[in-house]
């Protein structure tokens, strides 16, 4: 007999919470679990409620600041789930504050206006190109 699973978000009523590893890996802010866990013990995650442990339990209504490369989402947590499901469902189990939304939309800007300047060269650089980028990185700028 198949086991049908259901990828709608438990409303668990605010009784017992979800570990944050297992709900950050669900919400899909991480690709695996481990990758999760490791982003809290590297202290790229803050739970408002207090620190932020793998095994800390999550409740709806907690606040939590996630920092994933360049990108720092500031969300509240709307819906537990310990099962990762679709994109479409995880989107449901946070919501973003519109303060974060702002600062990461302006962060990004700014990271495309800095890269604007840069033109990427053409071609890889040849033997002698690369001769003289080595020979850059030799040079005492002392």
């Amino acid at each position: 007999m198949k086991k049908v699973v259901s990828h709608a978000p438990a409303d668990t009523g605010g009784h017992a919470g979800v570990r944050l590893d297992i709900w950050l890996w669900a919400a899909r802010f991480f690709k695996t679990r481990a990758l999760a866990k490791q982003a809290i013990e590297g202290g790229k995650v803050e739970l408002a409620a207090g620190a932020a442990k793998p095994a800390r339990p999550v409740h709806v209504g907690d606040r939590v600041k996630v920092a994933r490369g360049e990108d720092r989402f500031e969300i509240d947590v709307v819906a537990l789930s310990e099962t990762r499901g679709p994109a479409s469902v995880a989107q449901r189990l946070y919501r973003e504050t519109e303060a974060g939304r702002t600062t990461r939309e302006a962060a990004a800007e700014q990271r495309r206006l800095t890269g604007a300047g840069y033109a990427k060269p053409s071609t890889k650089p040849d033997k002698r190109a690369r001769r003289l980028i080595r020979a850059l990185g030799d040079i005492d700028m002392s």
